[in-house]
């Protein structure tokens, strides 16, 4: 089920992730809209279980460099000036600008990237602004689905994402670190390390499937859900992605594996 401003949101979370995260970005939220154009606030995600732990005896999986340079880091609650100007001298001011929410920025990705494998994802909490558009889908008789036409309101991101620099983000997600990772324990994660639950998300989301078609809608009762109960029970990150259509799934993956590569531990 869909939430149709939660889906804006979630695209637009979803265009962060892949900006830093994608830094960390990627970039997503909520993942359901009403058929309406009622709207019911998401209330903040707790954390559920646990992510996985590092690996036995609490070891680090995927251990990043030190930063051995560079200017010291500001406390949490004062990273917003520094981690805004390190993302739009990699992204462009136009598009920080336009995309950013500049209010706990650090502390608003880590919680996006940690609730993408759930089933919803904490909507007060997005890293990125609301976009308007609403939801297109297609009726032929009594069968509804999502409309290829759908799919042309992720334009604006996906030229984001082509144009962002992995390599660069990822020094500025390495320098930057030691913010995201005391976020992560604030979060209720003390001991656990953030760089090793972003690559668990980034490989949760890699394994999204393809659809090829315009998935089949119904609705059970007000709100619109997936036909297919595979499909529907996956979790918030998977469901945008399938909801952004294959190409712009294709382009989203292709980043995630670009940085994927530069923050995971190498065999």
């Amino acid at each position: 089920m869909w939430d149709e401003d939660r889906e804006d949101r979630t695209r637009r979370r979803l265009a962060w992730i892949i900006g830093v995260i994608i830094a960390a970005i990627l970039i997503v939220g909520g993942a359901y809209w009403y058929a309406s154009r009622e709207h019911t606030a998401a209330q903040p995600v707790a954390p559920a279980a646990a992510p996985a732990a590092p690996s036995a005896a609490g070891q680090i999986s995927h251990p990043l460099p030190e930063a051995t340079s560079g200017a010291a880091l500001p406390a949490l609650n004062d990273s917003d000036p520094v981690a805004h100007d390190s993302l739009a001298g990699v992204l462009g001011k136009d598009a920080v600008e336009e995309f950013l929410v500049p209010v706990n920025i650090v502390r608003h990705i880590v919680v996006t990237v940690d609730n993408l494998p759930r089933h919803r994802v904490a909507v007060e909490l997005r890293p990125v602004k609301p976009t308007p558009g609403q939801v297109v889908t297609t009726t032929q008789g009594e069968i509804t689905t999502l409309s290829e036409a759908n799919f042309a309101r992720y334009a604006p991101l996906m030229r984001v994402a082509q144009a962002a620099d992995v390599k660069a983000l990822a020094l500025v997600y390495e320098r930057l670190y030691p913010l995201f990772q005391q976020a992560y324990e604030d979060l209720g994660y003390p001991g656990k390390y953030f760089n090793d639950r972003l690559v668990e998300v980034i490989d949760h989301l890699l394994a999204t499937p393809e659809v090829a078609a315009p998935p089949q809608l119904v609705q059970p009762r007000v709100m619109f859900e997936y036909a297919d109960a595979d499909l529907e029970s996956r979790s918030a990150g998977q469901k945008l992605l399938i909801r952004m259509g294959p190409a712009n799934a294709r382009l989203i993956k292709a980043k995630l594996r670009e940085f994927r590569a530069e923050i995971a531990k190498k065999p």
